[in-house]
Order: C-alpha cells, then structure tokens, then sequence
C-alpha cells in the first residue's frame, strides 16, 4: 500500500486494535509509514524509520510530505494567526518532528493552514547534531512512559533512538532489537558515549562516572553515578550488564 505521513502531534501504536492493549510506541508529526491492512477503524502500519509494526487509529493521514525543517526543542507550541496576531494554541510539535513550510514569518512558520511554529524553535531537515548530550538532556527529570518518545514521556530505549530519530540515522526501536543490533565494546572502562544494555534496560554515560537513563523504578529521566546504577540494578532486579557500545560507532 502507499505511504502514510502523519498529520498529528503524537500518536500511540499499540500491539493490539484496542486501545486497552499494551501501548509499544508512539510516531510523531510527519514520520512516513505503511499501512499494512485495515480492521474495524484500526490501521496496522509499518514506520519507515524503524521498520516497526503496530496499531493505530484509522484516520486521514497525509499522502505528500517533504519537510525542510525540525524540530529542535523538547516541545514547540503550536500557534493560531488572527488578524496579524499569533495566539498560542493548546497543542504541540515535540522534538525531531519534520515539517513542510506553507509560508514564513519574520519569527514563525507556517507548517499547515494557519498552525503556525516559531522559527527558533527548528533546524533544517540535514542539520546533523553530534553532541548527543545536547539531545539526551533534553529530556532530563522527563516522566518514564513505556512506550513513550516525547517531553510528555519517554522509555530508556526511546531516549536512545531519539538522538539517532533527530539524525535521521537507523537504530531499533526496543531495547532487545538495539542489544543485538550494537557491535560490542573491547575496552571495560567506561567512556563517554558509552552504552550499557541490561536484559530490558538500556542507558548512556555522560562521562566516565555518570550516567543517563529512563528509569522504571524512579519514574523519571535523570542522572546516576555509573558504577553506583549497575549495582543498584543488580540488587534490586538481579541483572547484569549484558553488552557495551559507544554512540560514536553508529
């Protein structure tokens, strides 16, 4: 079937055609994916980006996409022009969405009929960020959300593949897909850019002595002493470290 871009902020793709089925991920404004089959106002699509299968709510979506800019902020508000006014709206464009300009501003651009975003808040479509800091901290004291991609909740996988999303630079999507994916570490140090993988777990250091994740247990994005989360995670959840990466090798 043809490609599909999406025309709303955020949406959940479940395992299941049913809202109460387990949520698995979320696409955001303007990712391409295919639809699969159709079933009773439900869509089984397959993203682009990561080759990911799911469910989601049938609707319009877009058939013509060519995004010139990004989004570069945890969430951009999104406003409504009125009489040379721009009003904020209640709705938002989270980070690495891609967006098509129907016309410019001198501060905002209009990326569909009178939905408007500020121009500071974007980069170009090929702008590349190598400081995976920049990313990763953006989404610091973020709620943990299974499933989650966006300011308004993020899983530990997620906050990975996002800096890799902004990039436009394959990497899976779960945890278990990005443990088999990664090419393993020799050295035992730890750097920074390092990626350390638990069987469901998955995080980054920000240094040599700290560390950055999701984490169920806390609730939240934040910060951690490196060797003080290994062992804390193997008291309290009995596992191991399983594999180390660094960022820099994809």
């Amino acid at each position: 079937m043809e490609s599909n871009f999406l025309n709303i902020p955020v949406s959940n793709i479940y395992t299941k055609p049913d809202v109460r089925s387990e949520v698995s991920t979320q696409i955001l404004y303007g990712e391409k994916f295919k639809i699969l089959n159709k079933k009773k106002g439900w869509l089984k699509i397959k993203t682009y980006f990561d080759n990911y299968i799911g469910y989601i709510r049938k609707q319009k979506f877009r058939k013509n996409f060519k995004p010139q800019f990004k989004i570069f902020k945890p969430k951009s508000k999104i406003y409504i022009k009125k009489k040379n006014k721009f009003s904020p709206s209640n709705n938002f464009l989270y980070f690495a969405s891609g967006v098509s300009v129907l016309s410019e501003n001198r501060k905002y651009l209009e990326f569909e009929k009178n939905k408007w975003i500020k121009k500071k808040d974007t980069k170009v479509i090929n702008h590349y960020e190598k400081k995976f800091l920049r990313i990763v901290k953006l989404f610091l004291n973020t709620k943990y959300l299974w499933g989650g991609k966006t300011l308004d909740g993020i899983d530990c996988s997620a906050l990975i593949q996002i800096y890799f999303y902004y990039n436009r630079i394959f990497f899976p999507r779960d945890s278990k897909d990005q443990i088999k994916y990664c090419r393993k570490k020799r050295s035992k140090k730890f750097d920074k850019g390092d990626i350390i993988f638990w069987k469901g777990h998955v995080g980054i250091c920000l240094n040599k002595s700290k560390f950055i994740h999701a984490y169920g247990p806390r609730k939240k994005v934040l910060i951690m002493p490196t060797n003080r989360t290994i062992e804390l995670i193997e008291k309290t959840a009995n596992l191991k470290v399983k594999k180390v990466t660094n960022i820099e090798k994809y």
